[in-house]
């Protein structure tokens, strides 16, 4: 995995003025290579979520810079990072945000009608096990079960970069494993880049390159020779 995906390059982000300034990103630095799966590990105000912010182009640091496949964020106007993120991102929250009105299919297709190229919407369902659920509406399925469908909605839209922000923090120990070993084979087979922030220790174990960052710097930035698989974690 030599390719270069996403750059980060000495990231500083601050919040607030004067006395009440903040620096959350602090000289933050490092690559994620295509087809890799990438996890962003820190406490609670580490700066995972506003380094999430900024490789998505919803946030913009105070200097430094995010390529993507060699194209710098920073370059691009505000209808290219609109499209930027349409076609080279997918995300996964802590909590879904599908929409009420829309069956399991229907919250699905939302992703594909985004899409250049879309994965085949059944083909996701079945790959998700969401087939007997697919005309269910958010409110007749499990916190799992609607997990899955806001994986199904990220995935389906092939994206370059699958952005997990806590995935499982929602989520019972079973039900995450679950999540888990189902973003672990979307990974494997459809080869998507994935970079997942998580505080669970546990979940360093089952990733290509583990990035630790602590008060706003990157810690620790380490290749994983082995993984565990997801089924087998435990924390």
């Amino acid at each position: 995995m030599s390719d270069t995906l996403l750059e980060i390059n000495n990231l500083k982000k601050s919040f607030g003025t004067g006395e009440a300034k903040q620096d959350v990103l602090r000289g933050m630095s490092f690559t994620v290579a295509k087809g890799e799966f990438c996890v962003l590990l820190g406490p609670s105000g580490s700066g995972k979520s506003t380094l999430l912010n900024i490789i998505g182009g919803i946030d913009t640091p105070d200097s430094g810079y995010v390529s993507i496949g060699g194209d710098r964020l920073e370059d691009m106007s505000e209808k290219q990072l609109t499209l930027y993120r349409r076609k080279h991102l997918g995300y996964v929250f802590q909590m879904y945000n599908l929409i009420p009105n829309l069956n399991v299919k229907e919250n699905i297709e939302v992703g594909a009608y985004l899409a250049d190229n879309p994965l085949d919407v059944e083909e996701v369902i079945n790959t998700l096990g969401l087939q007997e659920h697919k005309y269910k509406y958010p409110n007749q399925l499990s916190g799992g079960q609607q997990q899955r469908v806001s994986i199904g909605r990220a995935v389906v839209k092939n994206p370059d970069i699958l952005m997990c922000d806590e995935p499982t923090g929602a989520l019972d120990y079973k039900t995450s494993k679950e999540i888990l070993a189902l973003i672990e084979d979307c990974n494997r087979k459809y080869g998507n880049t994935i970079i997942m922030v998580t505080h669970n220790e546990a979940i360093r174990f089952m990733a290509d390159h583990v990035i630790r960052l602590r008060d706003g710097v990157v810690r620790h930035n380490d290749l994983n020779e082995t993984k565990t698989p997801a089924s087998e974690l435990e924390w």
